[in-house]
């Protein structure tokens, strides 16, 4: 995986974006945090700074609590194409998006979140990486996960993310527009 990532940026014109999604504990972060370092020129942008935190408690079809937008034209374009600009991640602890901050530059992004592998974004991604795990066990990962941290979010694990997780799928297909799957069993 570090050879192919390493490759795809060696013959890029421009920096390439490296795309990390699957299943709600899937182990998206774990894998982007292990890569960032194994990379020279790697910077990793964290998914959850693009979430909508009303929304993504919310059911829906297509993960709508995924700021794709948002992520796609002010970080990921711009990173791309070499542009200078600013974004806004959101801020867990105010609840709202905090100041402006630039994009970084580097010669590869690497992007973990939920729902990523959605048209709206699909373009802007020149590498992409499904965590493969069925969503029972990835759940299982992340109720376990929140447990340890203190957080109890077993029912919105239940009654949102799990089917959440389940329509996208059905919805998109996301493991078949991966350009790699990483058994993460």
């Amino acid at each position: 995986m570090v050879q192919a990532i390493g490759d795809a940026a060696e013959s890029a014109r421009h920096p390439i974006v490296v795309g990390i999604s699957g299943f709600c504990g899937a182990g998206k972060s774990v894998l982007a945090r292990q890569l960032e370092p194994l990379l020279p020129g790697a910077i990793r942008m964290r998914g959850d700074d693009f979430l909508d935190p009303e929304r993504s408690h919310r059911r829906s079809s297509d993960w709508d609590g995924v700021d794709r937008e948002r992520l796609r034209d002010t970080v990921l374009s711009r990173f791309r194409s070499e542009q200078r600009g600013m974004f806004r991640r959101f801020d867990w602890s105010m609840r709202a998006l905090a100041e402006p901050e630039p994009v970084p530059a580097g010669r590869i992004l690497l992007v973990d979140l939920i729902g990523l592998f959605h048209p709206e974004v699909l373009d802007a991604l020149d590498l992409s990486i499904w965590c493969d795990v069925d969503l029972e066990t990835a759940a299982a990962r992340g109720m376990e996960r929140d447990r340890r941290l203190g957080r109890d979010h077993e029912r919105l694990w239940r009654e949102v993310w799990m089917p959440n997780d389940r329509a996208f799928y059905r919805a998109f297909q996301p493991r078949d527009a991966a350009t790699l799957v990483l058994n993460s069993r």
